[in-house]
């Protein structure tokens, strides 16, 4: 595995708290894929701590929404660690800026193998927290992984559900998935010729007068000093164009209902992503284990208020879910 040059400053778009000890290790997923993580450590702590992985919104760096939800968690007396998921941010993996339902899942599994082999970690209280796509992805990997005690889906999206059937599932028909296979076939087919990967492009910028809201929304995050990074796929060129396809033919979650340990579903009720939370959420309050199934609901929330809105984002209820469950 080739070593990965981690940034030695402080790049983050939130300030460094006085609370945590932070620092920046690698750790290696079952692919050869090494990743690039900043861990948050309670200062004074002493033991074996509860561990929280943290990562997400899809497209986003460690230095954005996940840094700050693991630099908060940390603040309230757990070990974290904020990572950036194979093929982006500071991680290794070639070619750049491709997406998997697989290896991306396998991402937060090699996040616990980490931490579960910490000196610093109780094995046994480990937990995991995923943002916008990477809610999913967490869903995911506890449906895999029953290491993972307790899981949190914040303002989520369901990758395979979006890239198969569209916003609102308005594109779900099987003429509208092979136009787009058709389409990525072509754009594959010249790809490999060229040697190259076409980007398919961030955030929209400069913003359109009729872009939707939720576009807006994005907007007012990735392009602007509140969240712009410059290692971060939306806030610049986006993913490569043939990214997210095999999203399409490889469902997540289809097992989400089977899942034992503990999930939380937190969401805006103005967010244009509620329909994946409430469907996952109503997925497992109808599976093995309902009882330890919980769904917050944010009112009048959008789905980027709980990137990074410190004071919206339900903290209270986030760590008392931890608390109760990495026990």
């Amino acid at each position: 595995m080739t070593a990965l040059e981690l940034t030695p400053v402080w790049d983050k778009v939130f300030p460094e708290s006085d609370k945590v000890e932070h620092s920046k290790i690698t750790f290696h997923n079952r692919y050869g894929i090494e990743l690039a993580a900043d861990v948050y450590k309670p200062k004074s702590a002493s033991g074996k701590l509860p561990a929280i992985a943290v990562s997400g919104p899809f497209g986003a760096v460690k230095e954005q929404s996940s840094g700050l939800y693991a630099q908060t968690l940390a603040e309230r007396g757990f070990l974290t660690i904020a990572f950036d998921p194979s093929f982006t941010g500071e991680s290794g993996g070639s070619p750049r800026y491709m997406a998997s339902p697989d290896i991306n899942t396998e991402d937060f599994m090699a996040s616990v193998d980490y931490l579960v082999n910490r000196a610093d970690v109780d094995p046994e209280r480990v937990g995991i927290l995923g943002i916008c796509g990477w809610g999913g992805l967490a869903v995911s990997a506890a449906s895999c992984d029953p290491r993972i005690k307790a899981a949190v889906a914040s303002t989520m999206y369901n990758m395979s559900r979006v890239n198969a059937n569209g916003y609102f599932d308005a594109d779900d028909s099987a003429e509208k998935r092979n136009k787009a296979r058709a389409a990525m076939a072509v754009q594959r087919t010249a790809e490999y010729a060229s040697r190259d990967y076409a980007r398919a492009g961030g955030v929209v910028d400069p913003l359109p007068d009729d872009a939707p809201q939720f576009v807006k929304d994005y907007h007012a995050y990735y392009k602007t000093p509140r969240g712009y990074h410059a290692r971060s796929l939306n806030s610049n060129d986006g993913w490569n164009a043939i990214g997210c396809e095999s999203f399409v033919n490889f469902p997540l979650n289809v097992y989400a209902d089977e899942i034992e340990n503990a999930v939380m579903i937190v969401h805006g009720d103005k967010a244009h992503s509620f329909y994946f939370g409430k469907d996952t959420y109503d997925q497992l309050a109808h599976g093995v284990n309902p009882a330890n199934k919980e769904l917050v609901v944010v009112e009048g929330a959008n789905h980027t208020d709980l990137y990074d809105q410190v004071d919206i984002i339900p903290w209270d209820a986030i760590v008392e879910f931890y608390q109760k469950y990495l026990v």
